[in-house]
């Protein structure tokens, strides 16, 4: 698989405070690669720059062989992000909040309406498509937030936080999006979770961050030999390793 982000020496400061401390990874297309951290740890900074929200103060990051900070439409028009707390225009209705998202990508309407049928109903939301996102329960906008996010069909996917607010069969929709899609179209997946499990469960890599840094980085039987915790879950593997670097 060849390499859709490339991070490079990228550095982030708040005044003199180095909230990301030259950190250096790779992700591959149709790759889910898991970003975990403590709280502070600078995942979520790190997410903002590769979405292109914040600039690195130093470093540079590369989407889809684009240089950010030189070609920044290019490397946008190929990346969606959802945050932790996506915001939506409660006063439309999800099917017409798609076809603004389409809009804003230079979609045709046919297209819109094709792509976007497909996407409510991937995530159960066919029978909400004409009511008003105001009446959307928190997980049905988390939901609705997936499907705007997908509508222009982008390489990368960068997700914070996503099975926040979400009940059991949205968190299983979402995991079982992320894997079909990175199989069967590539997509790559960029995710932040403090959930452990699904980490565990969907990721194909794992990079740790702590106090700015990657301190681990590789599939969970990399990951059980760099913690030499043989056999042990994702949670287990974490706490050794960044209580092994607050030391």
């Amino acid at each position: 698989m060849s390499t859709i982000l490339r991070v490079q020496s990228v550095v982030k400061y708040f005044g003199g405070f180095a909230a990301v401390d030259g950190i250096d990874f790779d992700v591959l297309r149709g790759e889910v690669f898991g970003f975990l951290g403590p709280n502070g740890a600078g995942k979520s900074t790190t997410m903002r720059m590769v979405a292109g929200l914040l600039r690195p103060s130093a470093g540079r990051i590369e989407i889809d062989g684009h240089d950010l900070a030189d070609e920044p439409l290019a490397a946008k028009a190929v990346t969606a992000f959802i945050p932790d707390r996506p915001f939506l225009y409660d006063k439309l209705t999800g099917l017409e909040l798609l076809r603004f998202v389409g809009g804003l990508y230079g979609m045709g309407r046919q297209d819109v309406s094709e792509r976007g049928a497909e996407l409510l109903d991937v995530f159960g939301l066919t029978d909400w498509a004409d009511r008003l996102v105001e009446t959307y329960s928190h997980g049905m906008k988390q939901r609705l937030a997936f499907s705007a996010a997908m509508l222009p069909r982008p390489k990368l996917l960068i997700v914070d936080e996503p099975m926040v607010g979400l009940d059991p069969r949205g968190a299983k929709l979402v995991k079982h999006f992320f894997r079909r899609l990175s199989a069967e179209q590539q997509l790559a997946v960029f995710l932040s979770t403090h959930t452990m499990s699904v980490a565990q469960e969907v990721c194909d890599r794992i990079a740790i961050i702590h106090h700015g840094k990657i301190v681990a980085l590789g599939t969970m039987d990399e990951l059980r030999i760099e913690a030499d915790r043989p056999g042990s879950a994702l949670e287990d593997i974490f706490l050794a390793l960044t209580e092994e670097h607050d030391g």
